[in-house]
């Protein structure tokens, strides 16, 4: 069994390896403390690196690089449970995935859909194309013609309505128990409503058209 190649020590970061390792050991800081936690003198004090100024201007900046990492990682799990063979459909898959990751790391949850970053990044952002990506995995999970933009609105509601669950759970105000049904079934409620919606919509306009 050949040996292991040795760690390169911290403060021997070529310069892209540097930005990726500042990058991603914030996202360490935030799964910990939320988007509050990021500190960039606590980062270069453990990467034994005097200047990540010379990668990122200031805070805002690596929040928004760390945001579409996030991002980036999101929409990977996402791909892999709505394109792998399940009985259950791809919205389905879509919805609990979220919940899970809502829940599961919400630090990084509320850095991507809970603070100012997305709104203070710069048009044509890394952090925009990555968030994009993420709502067109959301636009395939719904399995529908493009009619109009019924199926771009229909994603926006969902997504709003899964955000409600996952932050309403998180602060302990969403236990199901008034209701009798779980934060999963809540989730399938909502996805079976929005397919059905979308497909009374769809068929709708198809008559009108006719």
């Amino acid at each position: 069994m050949p040996p292991r190649p040795a760690r390169k020590p911290l403060n021997t970061y070529h310069h892209g390896d540097l930005r990726d390792a500042l990058v991603q050991a914030a996202l360490g800081q935030v799964e910990l403390g939320g988007p509050e936690a990021i500190s960039i003198s606590a980062l270069a004090k453990k990467l034994a690196q005097p200047a990540p100024y010379k990668h990122f201007a200031d805070r805002e900046a690596l929040l928004v690089a760390v945001t579409a990492e996030a991002f980036r990682q999101f929409s990977a799990m996402l791909r892999e449970q709505i394109r792998k063979p399940s009985k259950r459909s791809k919205l389905s898959r879509f919805a609990q995935t979220t919940l899970d990751f809502g829940l599961r790391r919400n630090g990084v949850y509320r850095l991507m859909f809970a603070s100012r970053v997305m709104a203070c990044a710069p048009k044509g952002s890394e952090l925009h194309a990555a968030a994009m990506e993420t709502f067109k995995l959301l636009l395939e999970a719904l399995e529908a013609p493009a009619v109009g933009m019924m199926r771009e609105r229909s994603a926006l509601k969902i997504w709003a309505a899964l955000h409600g669950v996952v932050m309403l759970a998180e602060q302990g105000l969403l236990t199901g128990q008034l209701a009798n049904v779980s934060r999963e079934e809540l989730v399938e409620d909502i996805v079976e409503q929005t397919k059905l919606a979308l497909s009374v919509a769809i068929e709708a306009a198809e008559k009108n058209d006719r």
